[in-house]
C-alpha cells in the first residue's frame, strides 16, 4: 500500500530549500509535487560564518531554532500552495542543514541543525530527522545516503550505469550486484563561493563567467594533488574540507599570479607573501575568472576520474550542477565513450530521498548503507518526532 510523504532538503550549496511530495511503496517513489523555496541570504551568511569560525553555544542553539522555523515556514507554504491535506501525510523527512561533518576523527561526528520539534509543532505532522548519526555510531561515514536511494530508483536498469549527484559536494553511485557510493569531492561549493565573493552572485549560471577565463593548470594540478582525491572509498566530505581557506592555500602555493600570461604548469612554489598574492587576485578581474574556470575544471575532472574507474555505459547526472551546461559539456568531453544524461527530476532527487528515508524510518526498515559508508551494520536511520 502506497503512502504520502514529504521530503525536505537544503544541501551544502545553501541555494534553496527543496520540498517534494512523494507517493511511496515498497517498489517505487513517485514525485507528486515539488517546489524550491529561497534560502534567505542573511541566514546563509550566518551558516557560513558558523562553519568558518569559532562560535558560542548560544549561537548554535539559536541557529538550530531559526533553521527549524525556516523549514517549517517553507513546508507550510508548500502544503497550502499545493492544496495538500495534512491528514494524508504520513511523515516529513528533513535532512537538516549540515554544519560540520567529521566522521573520521578521534570522536566521529556529523552535525545537522534545524530543530525537528519546531517543525512538528508548527506543521502538525510527524517528522523524521537526524539520519546520519546512527550510521556514524556503527563506524560509518554517515554519508552519502544517495547511493541507497539511487539503487532503489534505478537498480532495475539493465545497462551498467553510474549516478552522479552534483550539489555543494559531489557524490557517485555505481550500481550493480553491489552498490558502491562515495563523495568524489567538491561539486558547486567552491564555484558558488568564488562568484559570490567577487561578483555578488549566488551561482555561475551555465558557467558563463567560467567560460571567460582560462584553466590555470598549475593551480589545477595543485588542487588535484590533495589527499582527498587519492583516498580510497568509503569516504565523504563537506565544507569543513573544501572551503575558501583551502582554495586560498592552493592559490598561494602555486602563486599563479606571476604566470597568468604564459600558464607554465612547471612553475610552482611560494614566491611572494600570501597577502600580496591574494591582494593581486582581488584586484585582477581576469585572474578571478581564471580561478572560476579552473574550479569548474576541478569538479569536471574529479567527477569523471571516478566514473572512469568503473566500466560504465551511462552516467545519470542530478543535482544543481546538472543545470550548469558548461560543466555538463566538460564532463561529457572527458568521457567520450560514456553516454551522459540528465536524470528526470534530477534537481529534486535529494528531497525525494528524504521522503523515502522517512518512509523507511516509519516502517522501522533498515537502510542498506554499510557497504557504502563502511559501517559495521545496516541500521534504522533517523529519529521520529510526533
Amino acid at each position: 500500500m502506497s503512502e504520502l510523504y514529504i521530503g525536505v532538503m537544503s544541501g551544502t550549496s545553501l541555494d534553496g530549500i527543496d520540498i517534494a511530495l512523494c507517493q511511496i511503496d515498497a517498489g517505487q517513489c513517485t514525485l507528486i509535487e515539488a517546489a524550491e523555496y529561497p534560502f534567505p541570504a542573511v541566514l546563509k551568511e550566518r551558516v557560513l560564518e558558523m562553519i568558518a569560525g569559532r562560535t558560542a553555544l548560544q549561537e548554535v542553539g539559536e541557529l538550530d531554532h531559526i533553521l527549524g522555523s525556516q523549514f517549517a515556514e517553507a513546508i507550510n507554504e508548500f502544503i497550502t500552495g499545493h492544496g495538500i491535506d495534512k491528514q494524508n501525510i504520513k511523515a516529513i523527512g528533513v535532512h537538516g542543514q549540515t554544519l560540520w561533518h567529521a566522521p573520521s576523527g578521534k570522536y566521529p561526528t556529523s552535525m545537522q541543525l534545524g530543530d525537528p520539534n519546531i517543525i512538528n509543532a508548527r506543521c502538525g505532522i510527524p517528522v523524521v530527522a537526524d539520519f546520519r548519526r546512527k550510521d556514524v555510531a556503527y563506524g560509518g561515514q554517515g554519508a552519502p545516503f544517495a547511493p541507497a536511494f539511487h539503487a532503489f530508483l534505478f537498480g532495475k536498469i539493465s545497462q551498467k550505469i553510474a549516478v552522479v549527484n552534483i550539489g555543494g559536494m559531489a557524490n557517485i553511485t555505481i550500481l550493480g550486484k553491489k552498490t558502491i557510493g562515495y563523495d568524489t569531492g567538491c561539486g558547486n561549493a567552491l564555484m558558488d563561493m568564488w562568484i559570490a565573493k567577487h561578483q555578488g552572485r549566488s551561482c555561475d549560471k551555465d558557467g558563463a563567467w567560467a567560460q571567460r577565463g582560462k584553466v590555470d593548470y598549475a593551480l589545477l594540478d595543485e588542487m588535484l594533488c590533495d589527499e582527498y582525491f587519492k583516498q580510497e572509498y568509503p569516504k565523504s566530505t563537506g565544507r569543513e574540507k573544501f572551503n575558501e581557506a583551502w582554495l586560498e592555500d592552493k592559490i598561494c602555493r602555486v602563486d599563479f599570479c606571476l604566470r597568468r600570461n604564459d600558464n607554465n604548469p612547471s612553475s610552482s612554489g611560494l614566491t611572494r607573501g600570501s597577502k600580496e598574492i591574494l591582494k593581486q587576485v582581488r584586484d585582477d578581474k581576469q585572474l578571478q575568472a581564471n580561478i572560476q574556470r579552473t574550479l569548474l575544471e576541478l569538479t569536471a575532472i574529479s567527477v569523471s576520474n571516478e566514473v572512469l574507474k568503473f566500466d560504465r555505459d551511462m552516467v545519470l547526472l542530478c543535482g544543481g550542477g546538472a543545470k550548469n551546461s558548461f560543466l555538463v559539456d566538460r564532463i561529457k568531453a572527458m568521457m567520450p565513450n560514456v553516454e551522459v544524461l540528465i536524470a528526470r527530476h534530477g534537481d529534486m532527487l535529494e528531497a525525494m530521498m528524504m521522503a523515502w528515508l522517512a518512509y523507511k524510518r516509519v516502517r522501522s526498515e533498515k537502510v542498506e548503507l554499510k557497504d557504502i559508508t563502511g559501517a559495521s551494520a545496516n541500521a534504522v536511520l533517523g529519529g521520529l518526532y510526533v
